[in-house]
């Protein structure tokens, strides 16, 4: 059984392919994407080839990855699609002029070691593909003319709360102590960020960054090390869910398909230069809260454990990071799926998966 099989899967596509979005935009056009199978990534490729099926959009969609064969097996349904290409390509080394055959009017870099084990046993890889990898893309984008670039922020880079605010919006600054394996992540998207207005002064492109909040959904890899999939992961198995900590840590969420939404909304319709929070509504909530969600849904109970040395070294230290979505609402956007609609849905479909 693939994802395309789960209609709750299906359902949550066709919710997001049908928004009323200027998708006019996207017509006849090209878009290419980084960490095509990543969780943000696949999902949104998913969304933009129903919309290729359903409403004749013919849009080229370059999914760009290192791992052919990984590729296959996601888009085993797109792979001889003549509206889909894949491109191996390893962002950190330079990108060719040539490598697609259309002209690319819209990139959507998604490439990012996004768990705690990434962070901590490949720090120098989590750094390159937020810095050198955003750098190659970028300056790729300004070579082949592209109209917008869309970078894929995150909630990271707000750091720790000060005490000084209850939500953090997009002009906040908190603390990041940067001499720490751990801060490898938050500093080099800051950078990346950084990266983004460098390129929209001297090179003149238009860029647009979403800051997304903590993501999850049934995209997510079998590997990612957050403790929110962890605890899916558990739920799936029908096993009691283990927190390694004291759970008082209190978080914003978005559920893949709100994220998904919120980027395309902001591909369209952001200021360039711009950044905006991407968080599902009624999604703020602390860990043990969490936990027992999927617990109670799968009949099963919290129980805390204590973290290993690589999995400590991956942490946030950050104990209350919530985001505030006014920014975004302005352009129009909303969300769709609260915590526990989204968990459900991850579990429901992750466990269809499983069970064949």
């Amino acid at each position: 059984m693939k994802l395309y099989d789960s209609s709750i899967y299906m359902d949550d596509v066709k919710k997001i392919a049908d928004l009323d979005y200027t998708w006019d935009k996207l017509k006849d056009k090209s878009l290419a994407i980084s960490g095509a199978t990543g969780m943000i990534g696949s999902f949104l490729i998913d969304v933009l080839m129903y919309r290729n099926e359903k409403y004749n959009q013919n849009v080229a969609v370059y999914a760009f990855g290192r791992n052919e064969e990984k590729a296959k097996k996601r888009f085993e349904k797109y792979f001889d699609n003549d509206n889909f290409r894949f491109v191996k390509q390893d962002i950190n080394n330079p990108i060719d002029e040539n490598i697609c055959k259309d002209k690319v009017d819209y990139i959507i870099h998604a490439a990012s070691n996004t768990h705690p084990v990434a962070y901590s046993s490949d720090p120098i890889g989590t750094i390159s593909a937020n810095v050198i990898g955003t750098n190659n893309l970028l300056d790729w984008a300004a070579k082949v003319g592209c109209e917008r670039f869309v970078f894929l922020s995150s909630v990271e880079i707000y750091g720790e709360n000060k005490g000084d605010t209850d939500k953090f919006a997009e002009d906040y600054l908190g603390y990041i102590d940067c001499n720490t394996l751990r801060a490898g992540y938050p500093e080099s998207k800051r950078t990346g960020e950084a990266l983004c207005q460098a390129y929209i002064k001297q090179r003149g492109l238009d860029v647009v960054i979403p800051r997304l909040s903590r993501c999850y959904g049934p995209t997510m890899l079998d590997s990612d090390t957050k403790a929110l999939s962890q605890f899916i992961l558990k739920g799936v198995n029908s096993e009691d869910i283990v927190l390694k900590s004291e759970g008082t840590q209190l978080y914003s969420y978005a559920y893949m398909a709100d994220a998904v939404s919120g980027i395309i909304k902001l591909m369209f319709d952001g200021e360039c230069g711009g950044a905006y929070n991407v968080v599902s509504d009624e999604s703020d909530i602390m860990l043990k809260d969490l936990a027992g969600i999927i617990a109670d849904y799968v009949g099963k109970k919290v129980i805390f454990e204590l973290p290993g040395e690589t999995e400590r070294a991956g942490y946030s230290k950050a104990t209350k990071a919530t985001l505030a979505s006014d920014k975004i609402k302005e352009t129009g956007w909303k969300s769709f799926f609260d915590i526990k609609e989204g968990l459900h849905h991850t579990i429901d479909v992750l466990r269809s998966l499983y069970e064949h």
